[in-house]
């Protein structure tokens, strides 16, 4: 099977059903079937083959979903760009991966042909809208016109289910993104387990808020259409309230989010007013979820079942934590999801003992082939497994697991806080510091100290009822609940949290810039 078999059969089974919802517009099965055959058709007319890469720099939008299985058709293999991405990641992005085409609107087209020397590897956009000049340095085609002009057979691929189908590009321990390369089978894999978990089925209509650049929401995408589902797609969260009465109005029964997501709604007023009577699960990734959020979160909307998850790019999803276990282990982010081995080893490789510090090794179909263009760093994390035959993805994140072996994230290898020659993990410190009245987000990092070797430092965001909260306090409430060596020494308020485009609290050294543009799109 290959991933655009999920918008094909959904299409041959259901033509008519609205099965994507975006700016104010309705769209069938059936028309984004033709759509992404008459793209996939005019790729192949401009010399996109088998395994090409084709880079997609849109706004969430009908348009990307369209690019998407548009270039699954074709045969190529697509990477979503954010499309906040200014020029000089950009180019650094599509020439890791000698990207062949890109798909994105005619502003950007205009900077991209204007450093055309810079992209070499591109030999023809696919744009949205008509530019303004006349004379440019990279061939185009009109969307609109191949909506209007090109055949909507489906063509020929002649892919297998090893061949890639995505390049998701992932932040770097060297600064520089790194290109995850997953196969058919990989997503598929994937998409598998966790519909089965979450129990998706056809009646599910999933709002995603989330950039289709990050995984996270790029899968919203292909569940929803794995299932025959309906995906609602807004550009972001920034504006809360149109959103809950999208939750209402659509009738909607998923909710992807992520903690900075879940903290903004937990401080909206007046929601008592609302009846989400529809919504059947809320799920959570890309950090840990305070129990204070989960308390409110089940408050607000009472009759959600709330899937508290922990995955990474490099394998999409690892574990989820069960519903019915949320009060028993409210920190745990549960057990390695269907079709998928996890365990946890030492150093020496060895399997730990319950309540043991560890590195969280992951196996299954889900894992990726690899970085594109980096053996180093794809030796550095697929290693040998158990199995002559098999490689294992080491996650570098730190775990722990309970006697019931449900596992307990403890932070990544490079987050651990080394301080009066203790090792601490600033989760431990988050959660405990959410656990006070007043605190909207919280994020833990260490800082360089004569003595200490590193200080804690807390950066705090207080919520909408937090004005009085003061550093003293914090400081005071940390003696009471952890041990000395984990009290912060540095406590400082912001307004907000400097984030990743995914939702994560972004430490240690900021990504590499990339200044070789010469504008910025």
């Amino acid at each position: 099977m290959l991933v655009a078999e999920f918008l094909e059969a959904s299409a041959y089974k259901t033509p008519d059903k609205v099965c994507l919802v975006c700016d104010n517009k309705r769209f069938t099965y059936g028309e984004i079937e033709t759509a992404a055959n008459k793209l996939a058709n005019a790729l192949v007319a401009q010399n996109v083959r088998r395994g090409d890469r084709v880079g997609i720099y849109l706004t969430n939008s009908a348009e990307l979903v369209i690019a998407i299985f548009g270039v699954l058709k074709a045969g190529a293999t697509f990477l979503v760009i954010n499309r906040t991405v200014k020029f000089g990641k950009l180019a650094y992005i599509l020439t890791n991966c000698q990207a062949k085409a890109i798909i994105t609107d005619a502003e950007a087209f205009e900077s991209l042909s204007a450093q055309r020397d810079q992209v070499a590897s591109l030999q023809v956009a696919i744009i949205t809208n008509i530019p303004e000049g006349e004379d440019y340095a990279l061939r185009y085609v009109i969307l609109e016109q191949i909506m209007g002009d090109e055949s909507d057979a489906a063509p020929d691929s002649r892919c297998i289910d090893m061949d890639l189908a995505a390049l998701i590009y992932t932040s770097g321990s060297t600064g520089f993104p790194k290109g995850v390369m997953l196969t058919h089978l990989n997503m598929i894999a994937a998409a598998n387990s966790i519909t089965q978990y979450l129990e998706n089925n056809c009646d599910d209509i999933i709002l995603n808020v989330l950039p289709l650049s990050f995984d996270y929401g790029l899968y919203q995408v292909l569940m929803a259409f794995k299932i025959g589902g309906t995906l609602i797609l807004e550009k972001s969260f920034s504006y809360p309230y149109p959103i809950i009465e999208k939750l209402i109005s659509e009738k909607v029964t998923g909710f992807p989010i992520v903690p900075t997501i879940a903290a903004m709604i937990t401080q909206l007023k007046n929601l008592e007013r609302y009846n989400f009577e529809h919504l059947r699960y809320i799920s959570n990734t890309a950090a840990h979820l305070p129990r204070a959020h989960i308390d409110k979160l089940r408050t607000i909307f009472p009759k959600a079942k709330i899937y508290c998850m922990y995955g990474l790019t490099e394998c999409k999803r690892v574990s989820y934590l069960p519903p019915d276990k949320l009060d028993e282990k409210p920190d745990s982010v549960g057990k390695g999801m269907p079709n998928e081995d996890v365990y946890i080893v030492n150093e020496g490789g060895e399997d730990v003992a319950p309540g043991e510090i560890g590195e969280l090794v992951v196996r299954g179909s889900n894992v990726m082939q690899g970085y594109w263009g980096m053996p180093e760093e794809t030796a550095r994390v697929l290693r040998r497994g158990r199995n002559p035959w098999e490689k294992v993805l080491y996650t570098g994140d730190l775990f722990k697991k309970d006697a019931d072996a449900y596992l307990y994230f403890i932070g990544r290898k490079d987050d651990i806080i080394k301080s009066r020659g203790e090792k601490v993990s600033p989760l431990e410190i988050e959660n405990v510091i959410h656990r006070m009245p007043g605190v909207a987000e919280v994020s833990i990092t260490g800082v360089k100290h004569e003595i200490f070797g590193e200080a804690i430092k807390a950066i705090v965001v207080r919520d909408s009822d937090g004005a009085i909260l003061t550093a003293e306090a914090i400081k005071d409430y940390c003696s009471k609940n952890l041990e000395d060596f984990m009290v912060p020494q540095i406590i400082e308020f912001q307004s907000l949290l400097l984030k990743t485009d995914s939702g994560k609290v972004r430490r240690g050294k900021p990504e590499k810039k990339f200044n070789n543009a010469k504008k910025n799109i």
